[in-house]
């Protein structure tokens, strides 16, 4: 089993990792407290889990314990790494105040520059653990990447939402492009394909024969072979292409399909169409 413990200063960006860790199949526990430790291994374990990473900050009461719980870690031979982050007194101070987020340890009566001190001086006993990350000129894209880097994960996989919609009920709120295909020939005006949807056989060989339709599904694919790989290097893990006609039963539903098979050999491709689902729940 492989075990990253996440520890660090509050603001140095432990949540950042631990999202890169969730997003490459990690099991994430966020402050975890030290003296659960063992007890939660040996579930995680018995659950299967295979990978799991688990954030402890400075507020465990069982802190000066942790040490002594990695070496037992490793002694049962759960491959077990540390990634310490922090970064200076002045960037922190800077974040904090950018965010308006509260210190962990100002509860306790202190200043923030105090706080941010004291928790310094809480986790010195942590630092030397494992990999010391200072992250106080770094942006967060590139404390992912030198995440990724160290451990050996890749990007995380991107998933392709495809979705079909009807103008009338109007634009997808969750949707990232939108593309509007009724300048297309409309299979609701031939009487046999009105009832049918863009899935059934008689309206894919209508509009296949129609050369616009062909048109516009090669430019498609082409801007998304494009421009989807530009998107992957900025770590978006989802992205939804809505697709729009009057109905939404006929046109939108065809193209989406015919753009997912198009890409799901590259990415993890899902198909939605909305019409056609509230049409099954009325």
């Amino acid at each position: 089993m492989q075990l990253v413990l996440v520890s660090g200063l509050s603001g140095a960006g432990k949540s950042v990792a631990l999202k890169v860790l969730e997003d490459g199949g990690y099991y994430c526990i966020d402050n975890l407290p030290a003296n659960l430790l063992m007890e939660t291994m040996d579930f995680l374990a018995e659950s299967g889990h295979d990978r799991a990473a688990v954030s402890i900050d400075a507020r465990s009461a069982a802190l000066p314990a942790l040490p002594q719980h990695i070496e037992q870690l490793r002694k049962r031979g759960v491959d077990t790494r540390v990634l310490y982050l922090e970064a200076n007194s002045s960037s922190l101070l800077r974040r904090f105040s950018e965010t308006r987020r509260r210190h962990p340890l100002t509860a306790e009566g202190k200043t923030l520059a105090e706080a941010i001190e004291r928790e310094r001086a809480l986790l010195a006993g942590i630092a030397p653990l494992g990999s010391r990350i200072d992250t106080s000129d770094l942006q967060p894209r590139v404390l992912q990447n030198w995440i990724r880097d160290q451990l050996g994960i890749g990007a995380g996989a991107l998933t392709l939402l495809f979705e079909s919609f009807s103008y009338k009920d109007g634009i997808p709120l969750d949707a990232d492009w939108v593309f509007d295909c009724r300048m297309l020939p409309n299979p609701h005006y031939e009487p046999q394909l009105r009832p049918l949807t863009g899935c059934d056989a008689p309206v894919i060989d209508y509009l296949k024969r129609d050369a616009s339709v062909q048109r516009w599904l090669d430019h498609m694919r082409l801007l998304l072979q494009h421009w989807l790989p530009e998107i992957v290097r900025e770590n978006r893990s989802h992205v939804t292409v809505a697709i729009g006609c009057t109905g939404g039963r006929h046109r939108s539903v065809f193209l989406a399909e015919e753009l997912a098979k198009a890409f799901r050999g590259d990415w993890r491709v899902l198909v939605r169409h909305r019409s056609l689902a509230q049409e099954s729940a009325s």
